[in-house]
């Protein structure tokens, strides 16, 4: 695989040229409205208030540089690009349990009842719709809110309904759906999954290879509304759906949102592979007390999470170019449900290096993050980016945004990049490229280096 930063994604097909503006409201529609959902939710209402800062949303935070040589600018990305607002977006969505999101919040304990109670009416105006629910797909959680049909096909056409009549009351044009729902059972696409046909006659015929994630997908594909998935289950990874996407011109992403662990691995293993450090072990454990712990307790969701993290470090290390220094290393990961932790998730990772004469060295990180807020700014912008992706007429999978991800969707055979400085770029240069400004490599080596030979 060439590494080369100065690669591009493959850029989606446009469809016409120029980018509409992003007129009126943005509707935001979430399968699971529990504590990442919440979380977001209440923030940017806190935001609109005054109240809270959105650290760690680059739509909201970051500035890029435009323009190469002695004198570059550096512009805020909100204001390269035309994005929504936060105080544009409405929300909605389904979950399987019937409580309103402020209630939701305040049992999920990520933010304090003093915050809380200053966006009170807000959150209490959302009550989730009833939710598309299969219990073999998540096994330790039990829907008392939950849709019935008499087959899959029915239950997609309630969640249209669902999503049409959003739109109609909150007089909305244009709406993102994000996957912010559990971590369903391990899954590989099968013959079902590799035709819009097959795919349309197994929702008929209550298929049981067909998820409730991938019927969200669909009814949202066939509202003409852009779908990310933030788990790692599969959704509009199947041929069907990436095929159904293409041809009606929607963007879709994923998948499963890059928080913690695999986060703080995409950085220090660049790092290791840059100064030619060799790897003999990287050993990580999590323990976490949500109900995304719960449900990872379940080996089938634990699966789908493990494949997940599992393949980022030999994307990075590339173990076939350097077998000396990453041909033999042990790679564990293990997610362990605490429930006294709560959302308050604890990793660590135990790294195993060798360095110069093959000498043993270690490297311990310890990091006390918290779930929901790492999440909510990656879902504020995906919901902005796939706005603006919509906007722009590129459709299908939008491989810009791996930045996002543990396991980034491709638009084609190859094997996604995961070094997190690579996906930047790749990011902001797909949002210079929108802007009509010309790309940028990663450090504009070539004229540096110029002005140091010695003539």
């Amino acid at each position: 695989m060439n590494r080369s930063p100065m690669n591009k994604p493959t850029t989606p097909r446009k469809q016409s040229t120029g980018i509409a503006p992003p007129q009126g409201r943005l509707g935001v529609l979430i399968p699971g409205m529990g504590a990442v959902a919440t979380t977001l939710i209440a923030g940017v209402n806190l935001i609109a208030k005054g109240q809270g800062r959105p650290f760690g949303s680059l739509t909201q935070m970051q500035k890029i540089q435009i323009g190469h040589g002695n004198r570059p600018r550096f512009v805020a990305i909100k204001d390269l690009v035309h994005l929504a607002e936060p105080r544009d977006l409405v929300f909605g969505g389904w979950d399987i349990t019937p409580e309103n999101a402020y209630q939701t919040a305040c049992d999920a304990g990520v933010l304090s009842q003093d915050m809380l109670a200053d966006v009170r009416q807000e959150l209490e105006a959302i009550a989730p719709w009833r939710g598309v629910f299969d219990q073999s797909y998540v096994r330790n959680l039990k829907g008392s809110h939950v849709k019935t049909g008499a087959s899959k096909m029915d239950l997609a056409k309630a969640l249209m309904d669902d999503i049409r009549k959003f739109l109609a009351d909150n007089d909305l044009e244009r709406a993102v759906m994000v996957w912010c729902g559990s971590t369903e059972v391990y899954s590989e696409p099968g013959p079902l999954h590799q035709t819009l046909e097959s795919f349309e006659q197994g929702l008929r015929d209550n298929a049981a290879e067909i998820a409730p994630s991938m019927i969200y997908a669909y009814a949202s594909l066939m509202c003409d509304i852009p779908f990310a998935n933030g788990a790692p289950n599969l959704s509009t990874e199947i041929p069907a759906l990436v095929d159904l996407a293409n041809k009606k011109g929607i963007a879709i992403s994923g998948r499963d949102f890059k928080t913690g662990q695999t986060m703080m691995k995409t950085i220090i293993a660049p790092g290791l592979r840059t100064r030619m450090l060799g790897l003999e072990g990287w050993f990580s454990t999590n323990i976490i007390g949500n109900k995304d712990g719960e449900v990872l307790n379940d080996s089938g969701s634990f699966k789908a999470k493990e494949v997940s993290k599992g393949q980022v470090l030999d994307s990075i290390l590339q173990p076939d170019l350097y077998p000396e220094l990453y041909g033999d290393y042990h790679h564990k990961v293990r997610i362990d449900y605490y429930p006294p932790r709560g959302d308050d998730k604890e990793g660590w990772d135990n790294i195993d290096i060798r360095g110069w004469l093959d000498q043993p060295m270690q490297i311990k990180v310890n990091f006390l993050c918290r779930d929901s807020i790492l999440a909510a700014p990656i879902v504020l912008d995906l919901i902005f980016f796939m706005d603006l992706a919509q906007r722009a007429g590129l459709q299908g999978v939008q491989e810009w945004l791996s930045f996002y991800y543990k396991s980034p969707t491709m638009p084609d055979s190859r094997k996604p990049e995961h070094d997190l400085f690579v996906q930047h770029l790749m990011l902001t240069n797909m949002l210079r490229t929108l802007a009509e400004e010309e790309a940028l490599d990663q450090s504009d080596l070539g004229e540096n280096v110029e002005k140091l030979i010695v003539r």
